[in-house]
């Protein structure tokens, strides 16, 4: 996919961008799609342009109401996860945020499903995918701890903030052989594997600390 129009100058160009990918692959990213997709995604586009300067930072930035675009390395060892084992059909992404993890997702996923209970960054994140012309995602405005039940079941599921326990909501929506990548905790947080392997067994592998915004209930307008 290229976004020629969004290449961007200066701290926003190629170069920068390039610099990004070097940095992920030192932290252990691989998945070559997963690093090329994050390289040619603009991030500059899903946050303020105040911020713009910053975009190609390994840093997460804020986007208002308390809520935060992930830090690129996150969105890359997220997704990563999420496709180790092998190619998936169906997303759900709770947490839609600034939209650039979702952009992310779906141009490596034929459905994405996002759900956002924040509803002006939801539509913030719909022009997005909109200017990218990434049709393939769908956004629903719900408390982000119920998921998407009528879409279900999904082959895998990320979540972008953490709750203290991992919602049973989710483990119900999730496919059997479906992976759910997911923050746990509160002060000290861990980024989990859970894999599906039958409809009442799951195993959980524990990747790596992690630091999320909590996962909270209720919505706004």
């Amino acid at each position: 996919m290229n976004h020629t129009s969004f290449e961007g100058i200066g701290m926003t160009s190629r170069r920068t961008r390039d610099r990004l990918i070097n940095r992920l692959r030192e932290q252990g990213i691989e998945n070559e799609l997963v690093l090329n997709t994050v390289r040619d995604t603009p991030r500059h586009i899903f946050i303020d342009e105040a911020l713009a300067h910053r975009a190609y930072e390994d840093t997460a930035l804020p986007i208002g109401y308390n809520q935060t675009i992930s830090q690129p390395y996150s969105v890359a060892k997220m997704t990563e996860l999420l496709l180790a084992g092998g190619p998936l059909e169906r997303v759900l992404e709770v947490g839609t945020g600034s939209g650039y993890q979702t952009a992310v997702l779906a141009q490596l996923v034929p459905y994405v499903y996002s759900v956002e209970r924040i509803r002006p960054l939801q539509e913030k994140a719909r022009k997005r995918l909109s200017l990218l012309k990434l049709r393939n995602a769908q956004l629903r405005h719900t408390d982000g701890g119920m998921g998407w039940p009528d879409k279900a079941p999904f082959d895998g599921i990320l979540v972008t903030a953490a709750p203290e326990e991992v919602p049973p909501e989710f483990l119900v929506q999730l496919a059997v052989g479906g992976r759910l990548v997911i923050p746990v905790g509160g002060q000290s947080q861990q980024l989990k594997l859970i894999i599906k392997e039958s409809e009442d067994s799951f195993t959980t592998e524990i990747i790596e600390g992690a630091k999320f915004v909590p996962l909270l209930s209720g919505t706004i307008r």
